[in-house]
């Protein structure tokens, strides 16, 4: 199979877009992944850059995706997207306008066939410290780490009458979207990575709250869990911006299962660049 793409946490960064962008168009991939947080968040709203467009989801990026399906016609990849826990869940109803004009899959809680593949996709993520609760679950009970926000607290940015997050969990939820399903030769794509690897370690060393020394891994143990018990080909990870600085690798394996985080900390845009036949000689491209 012809190269991937895939990409995480643009976080409303036009420079980083533009990039993505240009490389699209100069070397178009078959397929592009795009594993959540790609709205400004509040830090990237000081920056000009984010505050150019009133709606950035519409006027910026899914309106460059339409110039570049113009330019490339059947050259233009397959896309698939979920949005990540800084993208307010307001802004579902722009992700599935792009649906509409074909420019890309939704696939938060879904799946798609993919030539011989499934793609699932899940946008979900553990508690964290931060306010925004659209995009957060109770992991595999109702613990919380120190230091994190409950998802009973916090704000939504609408309300949804069917999710009750006091008994929802990501473990439950996983459950429910794979059922029985063989996933030998699945995708999937997470905003959260698993716990405890090397794609889920923050800059907590040394930190306390309330006597407590703080948990460095801060992935989602019901994905790790599912990740040993199922095995699929290939997980796609984001979330943790720093975790590939702190552990030298934006990739691990549990098993015979790949996973890569494209998140960065850098100014540039990461790219992960692979051929699902070939998954050991992935790349990270740093632009």
């Amino acid at each position: 199979m012809s190269d991937c793409f895939f990409v995480s946490d643009l976080h409303g960064s036009q420079s980083r877009c533009e990039k993505l962008f240009l490389l699209l168009q100069d070397n178009p991939p078959t397929t592009l992944f795009i594993g959540g947080d790609i709205l400004p968040s509040g830090f990237s709203l000081v920056q000009q850059s984010a505050v150019e467009y009133n709606n950035f989801l519409i006027d910026y990026f899914l309106s460059r995706l339409a110039r570049l399906r113009d330019a490339l016609t059947d050259r233009y990849p397959r896309v698939f997207v979920i949005l990540g826990n800084d993208d307010p869940a307001i802004y579902e109803e722009d992700v599935l306008m792009g649906v509409k004009e074909e420019l890309w899959g939704y696939m938060h809680n879904a799946k798609a066939t993919f030539n011989d593949n499934l793609v699932y996709g899940y946008s979900f993520v553990p508690p964290s410290p931060f306010q925004l609760k659209d995009w957060e679950k109770y992991d595999v009970s109702r613990h919380v780490d120190p230091g994190a926000v409950s998802p009973e607290e916090g704000f939504r940015s609408r309300t949804n009458e069917y999710h009750n997050p006091m008994y929802e969990t990501i473990s439950g939820d996983l459950n429910k979207l794979i059922g029985t399903d063989d996933l030998t030769n699945t995708i999937f794509l997470f905003h959260s990575p698993p716990y405890k690897t090397k794609l889920d370690r923050a800059a907590l060393d040394g930190k306390v709250i309330d006597h407590v020394h703080l948990d460095v891994h801060v992935g989602s143990i019901a994905i790790r869990r599912m990740i040993e018990e199922k095995q699929p080909l290939l997980t796609l990870h984001g979330h943790i911006h720093e975790s590939s600085r702190l552990t030298g690798s934006w990739r691990d394996k549990i098993g015979q299962t790949h996973m890569f985080n494209a998140a960065h900390d850098g100014p540039e845009l990461a790219v992960i660049q692979f051929d699902l036949l070939d998954l050991d000689n992935a790349v990270r491209l740093l632009i």
